[in-house]
């Protein structure tokens, strides 16, 4: 991978990541609840990914 692709890849991923947090906290959601959301997502993105 080019290293202008990566470069924008990770702007890409830090935008989003950041966007999520200040979306999340303009509802009022604490982190606890975010980090449970993300781990369950991550739990049930792995559990269908192997068959």
């Amino acid at each position: 991978m080019p290293l202008p692709h990566f470069l924008g890849l990770l702007l890409a991923v830090i935008a989003a990541a950041g966007l999520t947090v200040w979306a999340a906290s303009g509802l009022n959601l604490s982190l606890g609840v975010m980090a449970s959301c993300a781990l369950l997502a991550a739990f049930a993105i792995r559990a269908f990914a192997w068959p």
